[in-house]
């Protein structure tokens, strides 16, 4: 008689549906994620409305323009353009989590409980960070940036930015920031994959540091408070993730892993 133990059950054995079904619910999931839009486009729409929104996204600008200036408008539909992207934009924001959710629904019956406990942290904490990045490019970055560029500017020239122009830059930057933010989960997933250990991470970062303000010089403008205000949170924030990652490691091993870990 053998002393060998069973083996446990495989915990997604049963679970397998059919292709069709799949895709009903996929297309279910996609039709709830497109109505939590909607709906916030709508009660936007309602209040504070598409220019309300404009306005409170050009404050930070405006703030700093000389008195009695103001942003224009260069093409004939861009009043009426810009505001709407920007409320769809800010409708897709506030939908998020009810999208996320609904993207976490459908692929988590196919994940085993080690591999929920890999992915659920990261969903959560790449989109709160992401969030951060780009309030604290609103609320911290443009206002330095503003004045900093305004206290540049001749006393001959009066400013007029194009309203498409401002859009096309807040966007630039929202994203720049919103994706620096998410070193500490680019770490986390490098390391937990096994692709780079957690001790050649802590050896890359002098060049990390120097591949920061790289990135920081490249994408935001060609000026000294920008550069810092995304290079040196991309630096903390690297210090960060090298620490979730080794508590990452830690809890989130596949029950046959842990024993040799």
């Amino acid at each position: 008689m053998s002393d060998t133990p069973p083996k446990p059950e495989d915990e997604l054995a049963g679970t397998e549906q059919p292709f069709v079904a799949h895709l009903i619910e996929l297309r279910d999931r996609l039709v709830r994620a497109m109505l939590a839009i909607a709906v916030a486009a709508v009660a936007l729409s309602l209040y504070p409305g598409p220019g309300e929104l404009y306005d409170l996204l050009a404050a930070p600008l405006v703030a700093h323009l000389p008195k009695g200036a103001t942003l224009i408008a260069t093409s004939v539909i861009s009043p009426f353009m810009v505001p709407l992207k920007i409320m769809l934009m800010t409708a897709f924001l506030i939908a998020l989590p009810v999208v996320l959710y609904q993207m976490w629904a459908f692929v988590a019956p196919g994940l085993y409980a080690h591999e929920k406990k890999l992915i659920l942290p990261l969903v959560v904490s790449s989109t709160l960070l992401f969030f951060v990045g780009v309030a604290f490019c609103y609320f911290f970055v443009f206002g330095q940036v503003f004045k900093f560029i305004q206290g540049f500017a001749p006393k001959s020239i009066t400013a007029a930015p194009d309203i498409e122009a401002y859009l096309s830059f807040v966007l630039t930057m929202f994203l720049a920031f919103g994706l620096a933010f998410e070193v500490p989960v680019v770490v986390v997933v490098l390391a937990r994959m096994g692709i780079v250990s957690v001790q050649k991470l802590k050896d890359f970062r002098g060049y990390f540091v120097v591949l920061a303000f790289v990135i920081a010089a490249v994408v935001t403008p060609p000026d000294v408070v920008s550069q810092l205000a995304l290079a040196i949170p991309m630096c903390l924030l690297y210090e960060m993730g090298i620490w979730a990652a080794q508590i990452f490691i830690k809890h989130t091993q596949a029950p046959d892993a842990e024993p040799s870990a």
